[in-house]
């Protein structure tokens, strides 16, 4: 991303608008008077105060992406079965049949979403497949942008007049995310479900509604719930409360239009995986499917629940400590997010690949850092190059589609060689060293902090480093600290 001058920084060339240079005029009036949309208005003002040459330039890189995007997605026959699954559900609840009964597709697919999901779906039946499939298509792509553009706001990184050409590269390249393809594939609603967590999480605390869109997040899909438990334990328990309480309003609407489906939802279907899918292939990348595959198991049980328990006790631990640090620990409120969206990828019995498209604010995050890391070298040095490597290796480890690359029809998923097995687990590995090492910067940071809170208090007590001299007393010569007759 920097190669285009995200950082901001290109001298320009005699006889082309400085890099600085506005797309047009002024920016947009943003006047009470004015009868523009505040959605429409700000994006408008964003674009007349981007720089022209990195914006245009961003521009034709995300456009000339998304037509050979379009191409491969042809040659792929993309089925978009997810699609066709959320549209039966919508179906069902609007002709009065049994949610939970019906299996689509020629992989007979049940329903698998609470009902309050079902009951948004409902729009999806009035359109023909052939034309939900481009809207979808569209509205995916548009939310693609949307989650880059809250994730440079966690991140706090590219400068403000830098963030169109951001949302440009983020809609334009980020389609060869593998997360995100297989997105686009099925015709998923994972980019709605991150957008509506980052709008949340991206708000001041002091905003009253602040975690009802991770209420009804959680209420679509449960994992988002996990969410509302880092606001409470990080101290934000009013925008916790909030986030239950949306949620509850939304099982509560659940009940009183579809009682029966809820009751099946709540006290049954929830707790069966089996119906989301098998829980030991390579789609499954939470700890679940990789202890399953590397037992050569069906079931790990107590292993599973072990180890997830120490994830998410150690990443919720990280996450709300950063928080805790935000004054000091540079980009807290990123880091601290990204512990918790990938605890819960983690701990999750499953997470399919396409649930990973929390990758989109994590390559944000080691772009905004490796920018940072160049920005701090002086004295002409050559910049390190730490942080940099970070984020391209990751890049490359979304997009490489490694996991299916290995044997993954039926059964054969249980004897994939022990050489392959970090193949298959590609994602939870990443997800891993991202939390050792978010855990690593916390400690470093404490420890620093430690530090020069201990200087700090030898400087102030008479005798320490910095405090006070010798004094003299009756003609005496006494050293700092010794107690004067």
């Amino acid at each position: 991303m920097t190669s285009l001058g995200l950082d901001g920084k290109d001298g320009g060339t005699p006889g082309t608008p400085a890099a600085g240079t506005p797309l047009s005029g002024a920016p947009v009036s943003g006047t009470p008077g004015s009868r523009v949309p505040g959605f429409i208005r700000t994006p408008v003002r964003a674009l007349r105060d981007a720089p022209r040459r990195q914006t245009l330039a961003a521009f034709a890189a995300g456009v000339a992406s998304l037509l050979l995007y379009a191409v491969v997605r042809h040659l792929a026959h993309v089925s978009m079965i997810d699609m066709v699954v959320y549209r039966a559900e919508g179906g069902a609840v609007d002709h009065g049949h049994d949610l939970y009964d019906l299996r689509v597709t020629q992989y007979l697919l049940p329903a698998t979403y609470p009902p309050f999901a079902a009951m948004l779906f409902t729009p999806t039946a009035w359109v023909s497949v052939p034309l939900l499939r481009i809207l979808v298509t569209g509205v995916n792509l548009v939310l693609l942008g949307a989650f880059g553009y809250l994730s440079a706001l966690l991140a706090g990184w590219p400068r403000r007049a830098m963030r169109p050409a951001l949302v440009f590269l983020a809609a334009g390249l980020g389609v060869w995310l593998e997360p995100v393809f297989t997105t686009l594939r099925y015709g998923q609603i994972n980019l709605f479900l991150g957008v509506l967590v980052l709008y949340d999480l991206t708000r001041p605390d002091s905003r009253r509604s602040k975690g009802v869109a991770i209420g009804l997040a959680a209420a679509i899909k449960i994992t988002p719930g996990l969410f509302a438990v880092y606001l409470l334990l990080s101290g934000r328990v009013r925008a916790a409360v909030t986030a239950g309480l949306s949620c509850l309003a939304t099982m509560v609407i659940g009940a009183l239009v579809l009682p029966h489906a809820s009751y099946e939802f709540w006290t049954g279907d929830l707790y069966d995986t089996s119906r989301v899918g098998k829980e030991y292939i390579v789609d499954n990348q939470s700890l679940r499917g990789v202890l399953d595959r590397v037992l050569h198991t069906t079931h790990s049980g107590t292993s599973t629940l072990l180890l997830s328990a120490v994830v998410a006790v150690f990443g919720l631990a990280v996450a709300t400590g950063i928080h805790r640090e935000s004054g000091s620990f540079t980009r807290a409120r990123a880091w601290s997010v990204l512990c918790c969206a990938i605890t819960a990828l983690l701990i999750s019995p499953i997470s399919w690949t396409h649930h990973w498209v929390w990758c989109v604010p994590l390559v944000v995050l080691l772009c905004a850092e490796a920018a940072h890391e160049r920005a701090r070298a002086t004295g002409g040095a050559p910049p390190r190059l730490r942080w940099r490597g970070t984020a391209v290796a990751t890049a490359l480890g979304f997009c490489s589609f490694a996991m299916w690359m290995v044997p993954h029809k039926g059964l054969s998923n249980l004897r994939i060689p022990y050489a392959l097995q970090p193949v298959a687990a590609l994602y939870p590995l990443l997800g891993l060293a991202f939390l050792l090492l978010a855990g690593e910067r916390l400690r470093r940071h404490r420890r620093r902090r430690r530090r020069r809170s201990a200087t700090a208090h030898r400087a102030s007590v008479p005798g320490q480093e910095g405090g006070q001299g010798p004094v003299q007393v009756h003609g005496i010569l006494l050293p700092a600290g010794r107690d004067q007759p």
